[in-house]
């Protein structure tokens, strides 16, 4: 279950808490989306489809590992994850608006049922919204009748604190751009951490007026855990409009878990 965990925690860069996707615009072509909240200077992505390549340096406990990764994406829709070990696919992950399949070769099982297995696997709470903004690197607004703490730093980035179901948001915003630069997740009463660090940020031939981020360092900390970290750098990412395929079957024999 550890080399699962791990494989999971890059290949889905897991973190944060539910929220609802922030509203995108209606185009005809690949714009920037600019956030809900007037005195937050943040701008979001909006290209249709996303795919990734890109490898993976995972160290839980002492147990370091390096994976290959690959990402399909279709926005607001369904997210694809595949990682590799040593050349061989170990997880297979297809995730919905209100489901989760994952297929684990390690050990010839699968899973194939809502976002409470994530959760529980990885001890953060886990939704599709979140899951696609932390894969894009984009902004999420405090929920509705939560006003967040806008705080401006040096060289005009901007740190936006907010609560969100017990545990505390953090972002801080790159000046001019508006991208995510860093995410935290706090939470003070079960000692649990996470923050991830985005960097690198390069455009896209799709969008090349919106930075993405071709570099991740994930670093967790939980009391039965200690702390975990992945450092994620995508070799190649492509985004637009051309559609892309999810393949998930499960092999005969493979067993199911509950």
């Amino acid at each position: 279950m550890s080399k699962l965990k791990l494989l999971l925690a890059a290949g889905l860069v897991l973190g944060g808490c539910a929220r609802k996707a922030v509203p995108t615009a209606s185009t005809t072509g690949p714009v920037s989306t600019v956030v809900a909240e007037p005195t937050v200077r943040a701008t979001n992505t909006s290209f249709q489809f996303l795919s990734a390549k890109g490898k993976a340096q995972l160290n839980m406990k002492g147990n370091k590992q390096g994976a290959n990764l690959a990402l399909r994406m279709r926005r607001d829709s369904i997210i694809w994850v595949s990682a590799s070990l040593v050349g061989v696919e170990g997880v297979r992950a297809v995730l919905t608006r209100d489901s989760v399949r994952v297929l684990n070769r390690l050990d010839k099982t699968y899973f194939s049922g809502g976002y409470d297995y994530l959760s529980k696997l990885l001890n953060v709470p886990v939704s599709f919204a979140q899951m696609q903004a932390l894969l894009l690197g984009d902004y999420m607004p405090a929920p509705a009748g939560t006003k967040p703490t806008i705080a401006t730093e040096e060289a005009g980035r901007q740190r936006v604190t907010y609560p969100l179901a017990g545990v505390l948001i953090e972002r801080l915003l790159q000046a001019g751009t508006g991208r995510v630069q860093q995410l935290k997740v706090s939470d003070d009463s079960t000692k649990r951490n996470l923050t991830v660090d985005y960097s690198d940020f390069r455009p896209l031939e799709e969008e090349p007026s919106i930075p993405f981020a071709h570099a991740t360092f994930i670093q967790a900390q939980q009391p039965s855990e200690g702390v975990v970290t992945a450092a994620i750098n995508y070799t190649k990412v492509n985004a637009g409009r051309e559609r892309l395929t999810f393949p998930f079957a499960v092999p005969k024999g493979y067993r199911r878990l509950k």
